[in-house]
């Protein structure tokens, strides 16, 4: 977990009450697949507990865990971007606890209130970065002849 990625370090605290009053509490049973890569992406969560896997499908092998996921971090970034398909796969790996959010009314929310889409955009945008950096490590280690050369 990157502290710039979670939703406390990454809003303001007026940005975050806002963005907090359309989140519904969620709960999903571990090994529950949340969504898959090429989907349509309707929806975002913050993780309040447990852990969920991101994956990348890779053609001919069992999908690559790029990155695990648990508390105060956000899953989901692909809601915020054309096409608003979901870019990995997730699934979760512990029961988990879950702020759900209907990303149209968060889009909603960004496009009325300029100050707050930069603060979600510049968040989202933070996550994004990290994520493709965490699934560039992954892959590296995975299927590189010698391997990331980055410390695990």
């Amino acid at each position: 977990m990157t502290s710039t990625t979670t939703l406390t370090a990454a809003l303001p605290v007026d940005h975050r009450e806002r963005l907090m009053r359309l989140a519904r509490e969620v709960s999903f049973p571990v090994d529950t697949r949340l969504f898959e890569e090429g989907r349509r992406a309707d929806r975002f969560w913050i993780v309040r507990t447990g852990t969920v896997a991101l994956d990348l499908h890779v053609p001919g092998r069992r999908a690559a865990v790029v990155e695990t996921l648990g508390h105060g971090e956000l899953l989901g970034w692909s809601w915020h971007y054309a096409p608003r398909t979901w870019q990995l796969g997730a699934g979760t790996t512990s029961p988990v606890r879950a702020w759900e959010f209907d990303a149209e009314a968060v889009r909603d929310l960004c496009a009325d209130d300029a100050e707050f889409g930069r603060a979600v955009a510049t968040w989202v945008g933070r996550v994004v970065a990290h994520r493709l950096y965490a699934a560039r490590v992954r892959l590296l280690d995975l299927y590189a002849p010698y391997g990331s050369g980055c410390p695990s």
